[in-house]
């Protein structure tokens, strides 16, 4: 634990050295790609490349975060994503053909992007990974990752549920493929010492998510728990629960204005708080630093940007946050 705060403090003291004043729903419709940022005007390109998909409120966050940093660093930066891995290999490969000064990649889906990111590698760009594959990160070549502990986090989730004095719990797995979420149930079931129930709904279908979670509640009101790993996800699970009438909580994975409100009204319990803004700037600054001086952060483990909670013990302090996109 003390390393882990080790390293994010240097990161906040380097990006303070640098800046001397620095201040979701994702699915796999290939259809979806997202390519909105302004072209890269620094002397330093960098390619942001996710699995997110457009109108996606959690990777508009992290878009912001690698636009902010780009514009206070004289970094171009340019986002582009696909939910579906073998269109984000592509954008992977066109990144290298480009011959950008670095790249960022989220993993949902390691093994399919394993060639496109040695490729890169081997081509002398350096990669950082962030979000998720953290497990695969320093395998496939990248200087470092930055993003939570899916696992960990789990389970510190799972401990919250039990301390509440749920007894059932339903993890709602939004997106098929991606081991990140996977993890996260996981290790909710490791924390939380009882029964965890997988349930797999389709993100790109808001009505079906809700419909699904619904009927599970109507036919197992044993169900006193809903897990969700996304905060659409959620806004969905809170409204089946009320339309089943089941004495269910939510609590999710991940935050947003309305997670916020439902946080404020009750209707969730609580946020598990990877704080994605910082998923999108701390890469840009790592790479900056990286070409202008060969420094490097994590010491080959993982830069760690959560598990923090969010909860009506602090959800005001982040709400005004939560308002303007970067939380």
């Amino acid at each position: 634990m003390k390393s882990r705060l080790v390293i994010r403090a240097g990161v906040a003291l380097a990006g303070v050295a640098l800046l001397a004043a620095c201040s979701g729903p994702t699915g796999t419709n290939t259809q979806n790609t997202q390519n909105n940022s302004a072209p890269a005007t620094g002397d330093l390109k960098v390619a942001v490349i996710t699995h997110g998909t457009a109108g996606d409120a959690f990777w508009s966050v992290v878009k912001v975060g690698a636009e902010d940093a780009g514009k206070q660093l004289g970094v171009g930066v340019t986002y582009n994503s696909d939910g579906d891995p073998g269109a984000q290999s592509k954008l992977i490969d066109n990144a290298v053909s480009q011959k950008v000064g670095g790249i960022v990649v989220s993993m949902a889906n390691p093994e399919a992007l394993k060639t496109s990111i040695e490729s890169a590698v081997k081509a002398g760009i350096p990669v950082i990974t962030i979000n998720s594959g953290g497990g695969k990160s320093a395998e496939f070549g990248a200087m470092a990752h930055v993003g939570q502990e899916e696992s960990i986090a789990g389970e510190e989730a799972g401990k919250k549920l039990k301390a509440a004095g749920k007894t059932k719990v339903l993890c709602v797995i939004h997106e098929a493929g991606n081991t990140g979420l996977n993890q996260r149930c996981d290790g909710a079931r490791t924390g939380f010492g009882g029964t965890v129930e997988n349930l797999q709904v389709d993100i790109s279908n808001p009505t079906d998510v809700e419909a699904r979670i619904k009927a599970k509640l109507q036919s197992d009101t044993a169900v006193d728990g809903v897990l969700a790993l996304n905060p659409q996800v959620a806004v969905n699970a809170a409204a089946a629960a009320k339309g089943a009438s089941s004495k269910a909580q939510v609590a999710t994975f991940d935050l947003n204005a309305d997670v916020v409100t439902a946080i404020k009204s009750g209707e969730v319990l609580f946020a598990v708080d990877q704080q994605q803004y910082q998923q999108g700037y701390l890469p840009i600054v790592m790479l900056k630093l990286f070409r202008d001086n060969a420094n490097t952060l994590g010491g080959g483990k993982p830069v760690l940007t959560g598990p923090g909670f969010v909860d009506k013990s602090n959800v005001d302090k982040v709400a005004e946050y939560a308002k303007n996109g970067k939380r």
